[in-house]
C-alpha cells in the first residue's frame, strides 16, 4: 500500500495573499517573541546589517516594506535619530502591535501591498524588506516596485532566510526548522500551521544565487548577498 503524501499548508498562488494576511494577522502577538526564541535573538543583528546595507544619508528616507512590527524602521531610527523610515504592511494588526513598541521613536505605519507600492518615484533613498520575499506572488515585481520608489543610486535590501547547502548541518536544520519549529509556534502562537508555512515557503523559495540573478534583472547593478547563521540567513543589497 502506498504511502499518503505529507501534507502542506502552502497555498494556491491565487489564494496567498489573502491567506498570508491572514496568517500575519492572527500570530502578531507573538511574532516578536517567535523571532527572538527561532534565531536565538540574533534576527537583531541582521536588521542592523541590514540598515547599514541601506547606506541612508543622514537624515534619509527608508521605505521598510512588509514592515510587520517596524522592526528594521525602528533599527534605522536607532542608528540616525533624524532619518525618515516609513512602514508598509499587508497587515494592520501586525502594524498596531508594533506602534508605541519603543518610547520615543516613532515613525509612519501605512497599509499597504508591495506589488503596488502608494509612492511616486524615486522619494526614498533606500527600499529593504526583512523576511517578506517569501511571501509574495511575484518577487521581482516586488523588486521592480522597490526599484521604481528609491532614488537614482539607492540601495535595496532583502533579508530572507534560506536552507542551508552543508549535508550534515542541512539535515540538523530541517530538523530543527520542520519539525520542532512549528511545535514551538503552535505552543506559544496558538497557530501552528503558520510556523508550518515557515519553512515550507523556504523549501520552495529560489536560493541566493538565483535571488541575485533576479534583483540584477530588475534593474539593479552591483547586486551582492552575504550569509549568515551557518547558511540559513540570506541578505543581498543591490545599486539602481
Amino acid at each position: 500500500m502506498a504511502s499518503a503524501k505529507p501534507t502542506t499548508v502552502l497555498p494556491p498562488v491565487s489564494e496567498k495573499r489573502t491567506y498570508v494576511r491572514r496568517m500575519f494577522t492572527a500570530i502578531a502577538g507573538s511574532y516578536d517573541l517567535m523571532n527572538r526564541l527561532m534565531t536565538l535573538g540574533r534576527d537583531a543583528v541582521w536588521r542592523r546589517t541590514v540598515v547599514k546595507l541601506c547606506a541612508l544619508p543622514q537624515g534619509g528616507r527608508l521605505l521598510d516594506v512588509a514592515t510587520g512590527t517596524g522592526d528594521i524602521a525602528f533599527e534605522a531610527l536607532r542608528a540616525d535619530p533624524s532619518a525618515r523610515p516609513v512602514g508598509l504592511d499587508l497587515t494592520p494588526q501586525m502594524m498596531r502591535t508594533g506602534q508605541g513598541k519603543y518610547a520615543g521613536l516613532t515613525f509612519p505605519f501605512i497599509e499597504g501591498d508591495a506589488l503596488a507600492l502608494p509612492f511616486d518615484a524615486g522619494v526614498f533613498d533606500a527600499a529593504c524588506s526583512g523576511f517578506m520575499m517569501r511571501n509574495v506572488v511575484d518577487i521581482a515585481a516586488a523588486f521592480r516596485e522597490q526599484v521604481r520608489v528609491v532614488k537614482s543610486g539607492g540601495k535595496v535590501v532583502c533579508l530572507e532566510l534560506t536552507l542551508p547547502r552543508t549535508p550534515i548541518f542541512g539535515r540538523l536544520f530541517r530538523l530543527y526548522f520542520f519539525r520542532l519549529v512549528p511545535v514551538m509556534g503552535g505552543l506559544i502562537s496558538g497557530q501552528r500551521d503558520a510556523y508550518r508555512y515557515l519553512p515550507e515557503s523556504v523549501a520552495v523559495f529560489p536560493p541566493p544565487a538565483e535571488l541575485a540573478r533576479t534583483m540584477q534583472l530588475t534593474g539593479l547593478r552591483d547586486v551582492q548577498y552575504r550569509l549568515a547563521m551557518l547558511g540559513t540567513v540570506a541578505i543581498h543589497w543591490g545599486t539602481k
